[in-house]
């Protein structure tokens, strides 16, 4: 059956998060935005005051709360709200991919010194990395699992460890892209939601089976923790998406201007501050996307953008067109890394993925984000992934 598509944005009905379209042929994400142009967030922020109070350490013996962190995305913005604006003490914790850009170390250890926090930073074996990687390939056609899930599962384990119930998040993917849930259901984190949309089904037992050589000494680190240890410390994690009229453009600006943030211009995106700590992300791993799903990262911005009212959906489309067909930089350094070819790994992708892409130029390119002239080091192939980066010269 053909897909609906949005007549506002360009999403359409297939969408792997589900996406409903109305009888009017709007999109679920699109109704659900609709929502922050009629919130009173004057009073949702009231809630959070109230949410985060009981939190607060009283004798300053521990932290107030978890905040996961990157060298990109919103993180400088989810520490501003949590530590100039709540006035919280939060504990940082990262996990290392180990594919950093050098924007992004420089972006995390100003994050650090500018926020003036503690981090904790997960570095897990990297020959299980490699395994994970190798095999989350074979069987879910994504080299970003364990990305995804150790992104996901440290802030939770080192909430039960150091006792620390209070996890916050940014914006709730599954509300933001397709209206998933309203804002006032003030949707928290979940282990099933972790599971069936950040995983893709899989946890970390589910990768070891009798066909690979995986271990229990290459997945434990990214295992949830169980229900008894959650309720014991009453873990839970907020999206401050569900109290705050998100616009990650404006957040991003503002952040730039008032605590340095870097950006870096991509080849397959307009946008020119997500993921700019990783050098896979917007290169091979938005190729495995758009040969998986039909449509790569750029559509989400552009989504997005059109939303926010900053860009027409005709606009968008010549975007979309030229942005999606550029082929993707730094291939070889992945390749090498892992230690396969590149004809192996696309065997290996033909098998899960369902569309067939031809990588060509088309369209017209728009400098919709003029303010990031410079790739600030993020492709230079000569330097090589930063695999740990402890600090930089800021």
């Amino acid at each position: 059956m053909t897909p609906l598509v949005c007549k506002r944005c360009l999403y359409t009905s297939d969408h792997p998060l589900g996406v409903y379209i109305d009888d009017q042929g709007i999109c679920s994400g699109c109704r659900i935005h609709e929502e922050k142009d009629s919130l009173d967030w004057a009073f949702r922020w009231s809630r959070l005051e109230k949410l985060v109070k009981p939190y607060r350490s009283t004798d300053r013996r521990n932290y107030d709360c978890i905040v996961p962190v990157s060298g990109g995305q919103d993180s400088y913005f989810i520490l501003h709200i949590v530590k100039e604006r709540l006035k919280l003490n939060p504990l940082l914790v990262t996990y290392n991919k180990y594919w950093n850009t050098p924007v992004g170390i420089r972006n995390l250890a100003n994050l650090r010194i500018r926020f003036n926090c503690d981090i904790l930073i997960q570095n897990v074996n990297p020959v299980s990395v490699k395994k994970i990687v190798k095999e989350t390939i074979r069987q879910l056609g994504s080299i970003y699992w364990h990305c995804i899930a150790g992104q996901t599962v440290f802030p939770v384990q080192t909430a039960v460890r150091y006792k620390i119930p209070l996890i916050i998040w940014g914006a709730h993917q599954g509300v933001e892209q397709v209206g998933m849930f309203s804002h006032e259901h003030e949707v928290e984190m979940t282990r099933r939601y972790r599971k069936e949309h950040d995983l893709m089904g899989q946890e970390a037992d589910d990768l070891v089976t009798h066909f690979n050589t995986l271990t229990e000494s290459d997945i434990w680190q990214y295992r949830y923790p169980d229900d008894g240890a959650l309720n014991e410390v009453g873990v839970r994690g907020i999206y401050l998406g569900n109290f705050i009229r998100w616009d990650p453009l404006a957040q991003h600006r503002q952040m730039v201007d008032m605590h340095d943030y870097q950006a870096a211009r991509f080849t397959r995106t307009f946008d020119i501050y997500d993921y700019v700590d990783c050098f896979n992300y917007m290169n091979i791993h938005d190729r495995i996307k758009i040969k998986k799903h039909g449509f790569s990262k750029v559509t989400d911005h552009a989504c997005r953008e059109i939303r926010h009212g900053r860009l027409s959906r005709e606009h968008a489309v010549d975007l979309v067109r030229y942005y999606e067909m550029q082929p993707s930089l730094s291939d070889s350094m992945f390749f090498d890394w892992l230690g396969v070819d590149s004809r192996s790994f696309d065997f290996s992708l033909d098998s899960v993925c369902g569309h067939d892409i031809d990588f060509k130029s088309e369209g017209c390119m728009s400098d919709f984000y003029p303010e990031a002239n410079d790739s600030l080091g993020v492709f230079d192939q000569n330097s090589g992934y930063i695999t740990i980066g402890k600090g930089w010269p800021v």
